[in-house]
């Protein structure tokens, strides 16, 4: 099976604190401190930076995770600046109430594949959430669903989806979404999506029936869309079941 190195960054506190709660094995996990750069020898920093992302494997998918803030983005330029060609380059942004699928696309973005981004609206319900309450819940959720693909990605890949089917789904200067989900709002608006992947995990007592109902509602939102559909039974679950969405979208 092919395998490739799994590079996840994170830039600041928020991007940090996803990526030190990331619990795949094998993942490689780097956390990028602003307050370092912006020091009076901040210099020595960069340097330090450049150093480490120019000498990362060939052909690694690095991942840089964090939230929409000037100095994260002043770093993000300089990991990027710093890799070799062949990196395999996504973005995961938090933008705390802002969908990024609907606003022009930043000039920033040409550094990615894809930029998959994370509106937090789902913890925004409550209008008296606080953003830092936001960031925490969104975190752990966050951290939860990169330990979940790359397990599917390395370990248990699921029926019908293979690295082949990554490449051509992220390939290409995308904007796009990622979710790990226990339920499914089938309300909101997953239609304005283009492409992507959705894996089904199931426990082995949870009903094949329902399994098959909640594939039915992605395809009847979905038909005209490039999708590639997995399901896979767990045998650690038992009537859990669990999605992972990747969709994207031309920008």
């Amino acid at each position: 099976m092919v395998s490739f190195t799994h590079l996840f960054v994170g830039i600041g506190n928020t991007g940090a604190r996803i990526v030190n709660s990331i619990t795949a094995d094998g993942a490689v996990k780097v956390t990028v401190n602003p307050a370092y750069y912006l020091l009076p020898r901040s210099s020595e920093y960069e340097e330090r930076l450049r150093g480490f992302f120019s000498r990362i494997p060939e052909n690694t998918f690095l991942w840089l995770v964090f939230d929409d803030k000037d100095i994260n983005h002043e770093l993000r330029e300089i990991i990027v600046d710093s890799t070799p060609k062949d990196t395999i380059k996504l973005a995961y942004v938090l933008t705390p109430r802002k969908e990024l699928v609907v606003g022009k696309r930043p000039s920033w973005a040409d550094d990615f594949e894809t930029v998959f981004y994370d509106s937090l609206w789902d913890f925004f319900a409550d209008e008296n959430v606080s953003l830092s309450t936001a960031f925490q819940e969104a975190s752990k959720n966050i951290a939860a669903m990169f330990s979940r693909l790359y397990y599917y990605l390395e370990t248990q890949m699921l029926v019908n989806i293979d690295y082949a089917d990554l490449f051509n789904m992220i390939r290409g200067g995308n904007v796009g979404i990622l979710r790990l989900l226990r339920e499914v709002d089938f309300g909101w608006h997953w239609g304005i999506w283009d492409r992507g992947l959705i894996g089904i995990l199931v426990g082995k007592e949870f009903p094949l029936r329902d399994a098959h109902g909640i594939l039915a509602s992605f395809q009847e939102i979905l038909a005209d869309k490039d999708v590639i559909w997995g399901v896979v039974m767990d045998e650690n679950l038992t009537r859990e079941v669990e999605i992972l969405a990747l969709l994207v979208k031309r920008w």
